[in-house]
């Protein structure tokens, strides 16, 4: 089995964000703000939540100077970030390949840093999926729009039949959300792949390859719930309500960095104690001085 310190992370943030013009004419969709934080901590909240501690952000030559302003070299929250060009937005699946280095042979999990997770037991399904060093895992739930996204189509035997990115006439409503587990071998299954009708590298394709193996494997987002996938308008809205609904109903703030750092012993009451003060005259700084006071 293995320990799910040991996978890599790949956040994708590149892309133009056409969809989201003219908000992101000038600045990448994933550092817009969903309600109290900028997009891209939710992605990176939910990797962190996997246990993972070393971390590849790719994203295109215009925006990669103001990541790293914003999150710098990810020490402030006890993991390792690095970063890296996509030039081109020549499809999620070239994330694998401009990755290859920084894994070095590591499995690894990939997520879009456009959709964010949320559900009790988020955690526990994190863990589940990272207990195989063998294969692939997807994150799969039951959509209103599958044509929009990757349709899964399941069997009877609960095995997944097919993956088609985008059909005109979806098999089912089963989609995969942005987020995949891979071993060793997803690099050079990347580089077996074609472009597609699209001209990008499609990641269904690095799926089906696992899939022909007999190693594809998917695990059911059910009821309780939430997956976002911000790239419209309209989403980023519901997504920017849904966490603002959520955190002064619950008192509980989503994608709080900080907070799932201490919680992972990744930050020590030090380090929580100065993000405090960095953040004095904002509602988060508030919330963390409960969250020591109250663990303490």
């Amino acid at each position: 089995m293995l320990n799910s310190k040991k996978r890599k992370g790949i956040l994708l943030a590149g892309g133009e964000g056409s969809r989201l013009w003219p908000m992101t004419a000038v600045i990448s969709k994933q550092l817009l703000p969903v309600y109290d934080k900028p997009l891209i901590f939710y992605p990176l909240s939910t990797l962190m939540l996997a246990g993972v501690r070393e971390i590849l952000i790719i994203t295109n030559p215009n925006n990669i100077s103001l990541f790293k302003k914003l999150l710098g070299n990810g020490s402030q929250w006890g993991i390792n970030l690095q970063y890296a060009v996509q030039l081109e937005p020549n499809g999620i699946a070239e994330g694998l390949l401009i990755a290859e280095d920084f894994l070095d042979g590591a499995s690894s999990i990939m997520a879009l840093g456009d959709n964010l997770f949320f559900g009790n037991g988020l955690k526990d399904k994190l863990k589940e999926a990272s207990q195989t060093d063998l294969g692939s895992t997807m994150f799969v739930l039951k959509s209103t729009n599958p044509a929009n996204f990757g349709v899964v189509e399941i069997g009877k035997d609960h095995k997944i039949i097919s993956i088609e990115e985008k059909p005109e006439n979806p098999k089912s409503n089963f989609i995969a959300t942005g987020l995949y587990f891979f071993d060793s071998k997803a690099s050079q299954f990347t580089k077996e792949i074609s472009p597609s009708n699209r001209g990008e590298l499609e990641i269904t394709d690095v799926l089906k390859a696992y899939g022909d193996l007999g190693e594809l494997n998917f695990i059911k987002l059910d009821r309780g719930f939430a997956w976002f996938d911000t790239g419209t308008v309209d989403n980023l809205l519901m997504a920017s309500n849904f966490v603002q609904t959520i955190q002064q109903n619950s008192g509980q703030m989503i994608g709080c960095l900080e907070e799932i750092a201490y919680d992972m012993g990744w930050i020590d009451y030090k380090k929580m104690k100065k993000a405090t003060s960095k953040f004095y005259k904002s509602p988060m700084a508030g919330y963390l001085a409960d969250l020591l006071e109250m663990k303490n």
